[in-house]
């Protein structure tokens, strides 16, 4: 596919190799080799970001940088939704199979960081990309790659689930087609900064072999049967051959565009990795910028009639 490109960086016994993987290059962490105990990996707290980091915050129009939304102290609702819980399950689900078809016409840009913090939350190895997910007058849809400035990072390195997941687990869709694989509860319906949401936890009913899932609590807005932010992380964790890929917990913020769909625009991390050897803190960015309609979508539907006579 055009614009992916792929270069290694060998290691000696005290360096981790860093694999860079151009194209959708995930951004979760696969472990060196002399890493140290496993253990549960923990939820970023809500002031996990830099405070002088701009963040996402739901708008009706194109997305453009802004302070990201924080969920309202939750409202305990003693009193089932006005709607049936399987039917806001197949609403939204129906939605988003719509949103992930529409998103496929836009153009935007994706930026992502990820850093290494030694004890002191100093940064001690870094790794950025920014890239164009634009089309050929052809209309093939492709990823190009605008920076990328020499990696840094030396006690982690990335891999090819990392790639999977930057593009299809971090923008979390659950479709139609999706929900069978996992198990949805239903939790409350609360606020959720300016919007009404109902609230929903979702995790994979089986895992199986070379497939990634999401694990963790979306939120739907009760309105437009959209989910507009997910706080979870990847599944399974793989250690495997002495090697460990662990994958830190995240959140994922979205914004309407056009006034339609609600696109991801901003997901965030600040997690510390539990290796055998090792704990390794990390932190890490990714923004969706400047959506722009390339074409028309074409919806599949019942035929309609047409009077050739009028003009």
């Amino acid at each position: 596919m055009p614009g992916v490109v792929s270069e290694r960086l060998l290691k000696n016994q005290s360096r981790a190799a860093i694999i860079v993987v151009t194209g959708f290059a995930s951004l979760f962490l696969f472990a060196p080799l002399s890493a140290q105990q496993q253990g549960p990996i923990k939820q970023p707290p809500s002031t996990s970001a830099p405070a002088s980091e701009p963040q996402p915050k739901p708008v009706p129009t194109t997305p453009t940088p802004s302070p990201a939304p924080k969920s309202a102290p939750s409202v305990a609702s003693n009193e089932p939704p006005p709607v049936p819980i399987d039917q806001i399950i197949q609403r939204f689900a129906a939605r988003e199979a719509e949103f992930k078809t529409e998103r496929d016409n836009f153009t935007y840009t994706q930026t992502f960081v990820i850093q290494t913090l030694d004890s002191s939350d100093r940064v001690d190895g870094e790794y950025g990309m920014t890239s164009e997910i634009v089309f050929t007058p052809e209309g093939r849809r492709y990823e190009k790659v605008t920076y990328a400035p020499p990696p840094t990072l030396q006690r982690i390195s990335l891999s090819q689930q990392d790639l999977d997941d930057l593009e299809h687990v971090q923008p979390f869709v659950l479709t139609t087609s999706e929900l069978p694989k996992y198990e949805i509860k239903y939790v409350d319906h609360e606020p959720l900064d300016e919007l009404d949401t109902y609230v929903f936890d979702v995790g994979p009913k089986t895992l199986e072999k070379n497939q990634r899932y999401f694990q963790g609590r979306i939120w739907v807005d009760d309105k437009d049967f959209e989910i507009v932010k997910t706080d979870g992380k990847a599944v399974p964790d793989i250690r495997k051959g002495g090697q460990e890929n662990v994958f830190p917990r995240f959140e994922t913020f979205r914004e309407n565009v056009e006034g339609n769909y609600w696109f991801p625009t901003y997901t965030r991390s600040n997690d510390v990795l539990h290796f055998r050897d090792d704990d390794i803190h990390i932190r890490m960015t990714v923004r969706y910028e400047h959506y722009k309609r390339f074409g028309v979508t074409v919806k599949i539907g019942a035929p309609t009639r047409t009077d050739q006579n009028k003009p």
